[in-house]
């Protein structure tokens, strides 16, 4: 009788763990990894250490940087594609690189490799030049470059990026003629110009704020629909006569596949730091203009710009 009753309770125990399935420890039980498909010290580098920081304390576990750049970011990101969708491995992606790269050569990554977790930072363009440049303004740039075609030289985070196509798009209606110089992340771009080795340096506006600030580069103008709060003295290009409007967006996703109730908690996690005033002081000295969009939102747009840019790609194909 006995042994028909320890059955009959273990026949019982393995029906309930078929049925609900083992238990799950609760997420996250181990440190994760963040990678940054870019060197260190750019702006998306100190964006995303600087959240890491505070993502630490909502989350209980320490939050690790890894630095994956090369190849316009193709690197870091295919790397993130192939992880583990389990939420222990998350990255920074950044537009347009992360659009454009599928666009213009076989890339090992596509945009559906990924689940947009929230989206961070959206830093308008800018053309940098040293403080002692004979370029005070848009119009002494596009004067020297027609009468002087392929003479001046300018610096970007690489083919494709959102610097080099706002420069594409500015000589085109500018009608002259720059020689692009690409570099593997933001931090390359500002030691050539600070160093002269190129004239003009294309970033986004965050990326070279404190040495404008410092009076090391002169802004020539920025690429925002509207004046940058931080830099309001800087007038854009189309102010100046360009309608050229550009910028990178700056979010995190995990691969593909991760379960949804890990990327809703990432998702609030990171709205929650972005609402924390002592981070919002933080991204005002290290000039990271923020926007939150969460999950769906943040995938909508993504999706929406691969469009834009593909568009693009078929009536003035961009590859050098």
């Amino acid at each position: 009788m006995r042994r028909r009753t320890l059955l009959g309770v273990a026949a019982s125990s393995a029906t309930a763990l078929a049925i609900t399935g083992p238990a799950r420890a609760a997420w996250p039980e181990r440190p994760i990894t963040m990678i940054v498909a870019f060197p260190p010290g750019g702006g998306t580098d100190v964006a995303a250490r600087t959240l890491a920081r505070f993502l630490e304390r909502e989350l209980g576990q320490s939050v690790v940087v890894l630095n994956r750049g090369g190849a316009g970011g193709e690197i870091g990101w295919a790397e993130l594609a192939r992880a583990r969708p389990d939420g222990y491995t998350v990255g920074f992606i950044n537009t347009p690189n992360l659009l454009t790269i599928p666009i213009e050569r076989r890339a090992r990554y596509k945009l559906e490799d990924f689940a947009p977790i929230a989206n961070i930072v959206d830093d308008p363009g800018g053309f940098f030049v040293p403080n002692d440049s004979r370029f005070r303004t848009l119009a002494d740039l596009v004067a020297y470059a027609r009468a002087n075609p392929g003479d001046v030289t300018y610096g970007t985070t690489g083919i494709g990026s959102d610097d080099h196509l706002a420069t594409l798009a500015f000589q085109r209606l500018a009608g002259v003629e720059l020689t692009h110089v690409p570099f593997s992340g933001a931090a390359q771009v500002r030691s050539a110009i600070l160093g002269k080795q190129i004239d003009v340096a294309a970033m986004n506006m965050g990326e070279g704020l404190a040495d404008m600030r410092q009076g090391q580069l002169r802004p020539l103008g920025q690429m925002a629909e509207a004046r940058w709060d931080q830099a309001a003295d800087v007038p854009t290009f189309r102010e100046q006569g360009f309608d050229v409007v550009q910028g990178s967006m700056r979010g995190l996703a995990a691969p593909a596949g991760v379960p949804a109730e890990t990327r809703e908690r990432l998702a609030t996690a990171v709205r929650r730091v972005m609402e924390d005033p002592e981070f919002r002081r933080l991204a005002e000295q290290q000039a990271l203009p923020l926007r939150y969009l969460g999950p769906d939102e943040y995938g909508t747009e993504l999706s929406r710009m691969r469009e834009e840019y593909g568009r693009l790609w078929a009536a003035h194909p961009w590859k050098e």
